[in-house]
């Protein structure tokens, strides 16, 4: 048999199936889909994998009205559709005439994906765009069902808290769910204590600000999809004595990254500046530890270093690979512009200046920067001021239309759509009593030994995790005039769990939180969680979930409209 893969899926699918794994299941070929005739493989079966989408299904279409019906042996056809089979796909197949060509039609129900010991995802990149915009709530389905399938193999998660409009709307479904399902009553001892459900939109500031953990600032420059990151081969080159720069490779360098590396689960969620440090105390242990073979005498001595040998080879290729990631992000943060937009970001974040137009926006516009640079700011800006005077609007508005196109009007009501460019209604602004009562902005901070998680953001703490925070100790009921300011309702839920099931908590015992941010959740988030996971006397584990990673860029990509300007 043959795959044909929507390209989007190959990503997560390569997180759980490798091809080789594949390979043994008797697939021999796999594909790309793209428009136009299949290409020729010896198989008897053709199976398609695709998100259910109308644009992928005129592409099937045409891949299988293309195909020779002349040819012995027939190939058959199936489609599988993930995470869920589409009525409306189906119609549309009916109706080019093409259904009646696959033999089966299923759904692959993938919801959350593994991408880490304590993350999984959905990898759904038009979440928050369906959720905010379009009030399509397909993916807090697939969420919800995502979660009943967590519960039946990790025991009823007792506790549900929620801020949100999303979330009580997921919340409602798994209840709903709960019901239908009477047989759903499961005995299996609660691995979760508790479910965070948070809407993204209660928090639009935190993945606007540029993340300054490393995995953060790795996502930010290079972008990190399902775990890899393409990087600029130069610096990777190996070098050789005497050859001179030769032949560099152009290829760009794919690195995995995750916490079964090391030395990579150390450093990823450190602030960068903290990351040079680590970096060279290592390169002093392995570089003696390679020493060593020289006081080796004995037989007994040889043999032990020779065992040892593997894993200090992998300890120095991956010291050396972090270290050559680490000079490519500092050339950038050492860089004049890199500095300039973090110190308005932090002025903005402070709650400096937020009222009137920014004259390092103005200028950025001026020498025409990349627009979503521009967008993360002037949206910041609108963010820590609840949003912004209507002439302040207008005017970056206009200079914005007028720099960069009138395509981009769309977009522009997009954001305001989204809440994340918008006039100021109230007329007063809500954000410093929401940023003083849950301490977002801590000026004396330390990143090299951390004792919060506004390390992450060099001085801000992200506001989602301070919810998070808050509600472990001393709970929501100390903050609820400012859980009023921020959007959507906050509730409790409980689920009864069946006697013997109830926790006895040991002396000392975690208690474990899932976090389930519903729109998407940047590195730096997680790293402030998985901070306060570390933290001795904290009594909370965290393990986070998604719709989607994220970063600021990414972020504004996905609510950005598409529009060709007309060929004039």
């Amino acid at each position: 048999q043959a795959i044909v893969w929507d390209e989007y899926l190959t990503g997560p699918f390569g997180l759980i199936a490798q091809y080789s794994l594949l390979k043994e299941h008797e697939v021999e070929k796999m594909f790309t889909l793209k428009p136009g005739r299949l290409p020729p493989a010896d198989v008897k079966n053709i199976i398609f994998f695709v998100r259910p989408k109308l644009e992928l299904m005129d592409i099937i279409t045409d891949n299988v009205l293309r195909e020779d019906r002349g040819r012995s042996p027939q190939r058959d056809f199936h489609i599988l559709f993930v995470p869920r089979r589409s009525l409306l796909c189906e119609q549309w197949l009916k109706e080019q005439g093409v259904l009646g060509s696959f033999i089966h039609r299923e759904q692959y129900s993938l919801d959350l994906i593994p991408f880490d010991g304590d993350l999984l995802s959905m990898e759904s990149e038009s979440a928050f765009k369906e959720c905010y915009l379009e009030s399509d709530q397909t993916s807090l389905y697939h969420a919800a069902k995502g979660l009943m399938t967590l519960q039946a193999l990790y025991g009823t998660i007792p506790q549900i808290f929620g801020k949100g409009d999303c979330a009580r709307h997921v919340a409602n479904m798994m209840i709903r769910m709960k019901r239908e399902f009477p047989g759903s009553q499961n005995s299996i001892f609660p691995v979760f204590d508790t479910l965070l459900l948070l809407d993204r939109n209660v928090d639009l500031l935190t993945p606007l600000a540029t993340q300054l953990t490393y995995e953060g600032l790795i996502d930010e420059i290079y972008g990190i999809q399902n775990t890899y990151v393409k990087l600029p081969p130069e610096k990777f080159a190996p070098k050789k004595q005497g050859e001179g720069g030769k032949d560099l490779p152009t290829e760009p360098k794919k690195l995995q990254l995750n916490s079964a590396e090391e030395l990579y689960a150390e450093i990823r969620d450190k602030n960068f500046n903290a990351v040079g440090s680590v970096l060279s105390k290592k390169a002093k242990i392995i570089s003696a530890a390679f020493e060593e073979r020289h006081h080796a005498k004995t037989v007994g001595e040889i043999k032990q270093f020779v065992s040892q040998l593997p894993h200090m080879q992998a300890a120095r290729s991956s010291l050396a690979n972090h270290t050559s990631i680490a000079e490519l992000i500092k050339d950038i943060t050492t860089s004049e512009d890199f500095f300039d937009n973090l110190t308005v970001e932090q002025e903005f974040m402070s709650g400096i200046d937020t009222d009137k137009v920014n004259n390092y926006i103005e200028d950025c516009i001026a020498q025409k920067h990349p627009l979503i640079k521009i967008l993360r700011l002037v949206c910041l800006q609108s963010v820590c001021n609840s949003g912004l005077k209507q002439k302040v609007l207008d005017h970056y508005k206009r200079e914005i239309l007028q720099t960069y196109g009138y395509e981009h009007i769309l977009t522009l009501n997009n954001l305001e759509k989204a809440g994340l460019l918008k006039p100021q209604t109230s007329g007063r602004n809500n954000y410093p009593t929401i940023r003083k009562t849950l301490r977002l902005w801590m000026d004396d901070v330390n990143e090299q030994n951390p004792n919060d998680i506004s390390y992450v953001y060099s001085g801000y703490a992200p506001l989602s995790v301070r919810l998070a925070q808050l509600l472990a100790r001393p709970g929501w009921r100390s903050i609820e005039e400012v859980l009023k300011m921020l959007p959507g309702p906050h509730f409790e839920e409980r689920q009864q769990l069946p006697t013997g099931l109830q926790k006895k908590r040991q002396h000392g015992e975690n208690r474990v939180t899932l976090v389930f941010f519903l729109g998407g959740v940047t590195y730096a988030e997680i790293a402030a969680l998985r901070f306060l996971s570390q933290m001795e006397d904290g009594g909370t584990e965290y393990v986070i979930a998604t719709t989607k990673l994220i970063n600021g860029t990414t972020w504004i990509k996905s609510v950005m409209e598409k529009l060709e300007p007309a060929p004039f």
